[in-house]
């Protein structure tokens, strides 16, 4: 490149998607003359999606501004809890996702997902569709310009990763009112109802049991019980501070 030479300043929780030589303050950058912040920012491996606040000079402005020579630019994460606009807030999981998407739906929170991938264009366009906040570990899809709002998770542990969206969006929990399976809700079922779907032992042991409205898997409170419902304490904890 040829063109304005600018200080950039990338904030810590950013770093994982710069290069070392990037991580400095006042890091020195040599853009086009043209391209957007935007489109810098981008082009350093850093999806729009984990940007919040940008400041240019002391003073904020919007990724569509175009830099200038010796200009000043501080690129901070995005602040939590982040808002989302529109009501209710609703998720959308890349494929890589299953079990984060499990364990939202176990708290009650609206999570899509398929073990099947659909491809990029795909979930982009079902985000923008259906007004999901699409998750994902994938930047080059979180810098698809169609998806509605985007999240890049962390980690590649389920539990921390759990934390991190909670912490991020703050989203409502409702434990145990939603199918672990389908995402569909959950409704109180009479044992006589579902008896054909369950074991012989089932049928001895226990008397409540949920099902779902969708696709009809049938819910109780079994051998991995306890495990759930450790989970489930965890955030609660986490939600009430």
């Amino acid at each position: 490149m040829n063109g304005p030479e600018i200080a950039l300043s990338i904030a810590p929780e950013l770093h994982l998607f710069v290069g070392a030589e990037r991580t400095a303050r006042r890091a020195p950058l040599v853009t086009d003359g043209a391209a957007t912040l935007g489109h810098v920012i981008e082009s350093l491996g850093v999806p729009l999606t984990e940007v919040g606040r940008v400041v240019v000079d002391g003073a904020q402005t919007s990724v569509a501004h175009i830099p200038s020579q010796g200009e000043h630019i501080e690129v901070h994460a995005v602040e939590r809890p982040q808002r989302v606009p529109g009501a209710p807030l609703r998720f959308l999981l890349d494929v890589h996702l299953g079990t984060l998407a499990r364990r939202l739906r176990l708290l009650g929170v609206d999570a899509a997902y398929t073990n099947e991938d659909p491809g990029d264009a795909a979930l982009a366009a079902r985000s923008a569709e259906e007004r999901r906040v699409l998750l994902s570990r994938d930047r080059g899809l979180l810098q698809r310009r169609e998806i509605w709002a985007g999240a890049y998770v962390y980690s590649d542990r389920p539990d921390e990763q759990l934390r991190d969206v909670l912490g991020r969006f703050a989203p409502t929990l409702d434990p145990w009112t939603r199918c672990t399976a389908c995402n569909g809700r959950l409704a109180a079922a009479d044992k006589d109802a579902v008896q054909e779907q369950l074991q012989h032992g089932t049928q001895r042991t226990y008397d409540v049991f949920a099902q779902c409205t969708a696709c009809g898997r049938v819910y109780w409170r079994g051998a991995h019980h306890a495990r759930l419902e450790a989970i489930v304490e965890e955030a609660l904890r986490a939600a009430t501070g």
